[in-house]
């Protein structure tokens, strides 16, 4: 509606996840670092933490775009309880065929499948997203899946991302287990005031401008109200953009968004 309005050649502010108008905050920066390293250095266990909406799944998918040929991977965002039991999650997201009926036969067919992998001289590695979803047994179910790796012998490495809950989850007495095994741990922070006027800057150069849209106060506003988690600064510029667009604008003030946010507090969802 509005991309043409101010020259843009794509939608700055999408919710979807976007590696492409991925802007790499200090913070942001050493959490694909630490994801990165988690690989490289054979970790059995990767976990990175953080609000949500911090970006998290982004850094994922960038993630899947630097792995190398030999791994093979398997993801898995779909972690409510409802949603079925962790092994069929595990078979599915490994294209594991499996005509098994209970879960002591799909671990069989697990088990042969990392190892026929690992013969092959590829590892596995296993991306859970939004791991905060899953129960103590399901997280333990997850431990006992890395059973297969064998002194310096990785056949397997999980990679989590949750919300900070997933942090409360792992400290339990009943994941200790769990929690010796992580070798590698981060958790993403919010971005700062400056952080956040140059996240906003930065995407609305990739979608193709890099003249200033939003004022300093504007960009210093919407961090007050989205308290620096990049998806609630997608959400308030791409509606700011929509007024400005309504109202004739081409410039972004802080009485624009005093309107926007008056009007979002009216229907009561912020």
């Amino acid at each position: 509606m509005y991309t043409e309005h101010f020259g843009l050649t794509h939608k700055p502010f999408n919710l979807v996840p976007d590696p492409a108008f991925l802007y790499l905050s200090p913070n942001h920066k050493k959490a694909l670092t630490m994801l990165e390293y988690g690989l490289m250095s054979h970790a059995g266990f990767t976990v990175v933490t953080g609000e949500i909406g911090a970006g998290k799944t982004t850094l994922i998918r960038v993630l899947l775009s630097k792995i190398e040929d030999d791994c093979v991977i398997g993801l898995i965002n779909n972690t409510h309880e409802s949603f079925g039991e962790l092994m069929t999650w595990v078979l599915d997201s490994l294209e594991i065929e499996s005509t098994a009926t209970d879960n002591a036969g799909r671990y069989r067919d697990y088990i042969n499948f990392v190892v026929e992998q690992h013969a092959q001289g590829r590892r596995v590695v296993l991306i859970v997203d939004e791991a905060q979803n899953l129960s103590v047994q399901a997280l333990e179910e997850l431990r006992l899946l890395s059973n297969v790796n064998i002194d310096s012998d990785i056949f397997l490495q999980l990679v989590l991302t949750g919300q900070p809950e997933l942090i409360e989850k792992l400290n339990r007495p009943e994941l200790v287990q769990f929690a010796q095994r992580i070798g590698v741990e981060f958790h993403l922070k919010a971005l700062s005031y400056p952080e956040t006027q140059k996240y906003i800057e930065y995407r609305l150069e990739v979608a193709g401008v890099s003249k200033k849209i939003f004022s300093n106060e504007a960009c210093a506003m919407i961090y007050c109200y989205s308290e620096g988690i990049p998806r609630r600064i997608n959400n308030l510029c791409d509606f700011a953009m929509v007024y400005a667009f309504a109202d004739g604008k081409s410039e972004i003030d802080v009485a624009l968004i005093q309107d926007m946010i008056r009007d979002k507090k009216s229907t009561r969802i912020v």
